[in-house]
């Protein structure tokens, strides 16, 4: 199974501006898709953007199209989310992903990061 380890959270105004980072342990298969989740306190775990890793093929959720960007550097194994425009709303644990289904289940996706953190303050 692959690692992943998420990097880039904090604290930010409302309509600040962060880029979270995902290092896989293992190249990507041309299958694998990857995405990124969140997870607010009392609430299920959301599905935030996904990415097929082989050609680039990209998803995100109505919350956050226009204002997220998922990007991959594929030399170096790493996912990023680029998030601008932040709301309060999305004050969450953010968590990358790695699975073979190009869905927004996280049921589908087997592998998980440890989270990091954003918090966007009113």
């Amino acid at each position: 199974q692959v690692q992943l380890a998420e990097s880039g959270g904090g604290s930010v105004l409302d309509g600040g501006s962060l880029t979270l980072s995902c290092a896989a342990s293992q190249r990507p298969y041309s299958r694998s898709v990857m995405g990124w989740f969140r997870q607010a306190p009392g609430k299920e775990r959301e599905f935030v953007a996904l990415l097929r890793w082989h050609g680039g093929s990209r998803l995100y959720a109505d919350s956050v199209k226009g204002r997220f960007t998922i990007s991959r550097d594929n030399p170096k194994n790493m996912l990023y989310l680029q998030m601008n425009s932040l709301k309060p709303e999305d004050t969450a644990v953010y968590y990358c992903a790695w699975g073979t289904e190009y869905t927004s289940s996280p049921s589908a996706y087997t592998d998980w990061g440890q989270g990091t953190q954003v918090t966007v303050a009113s």
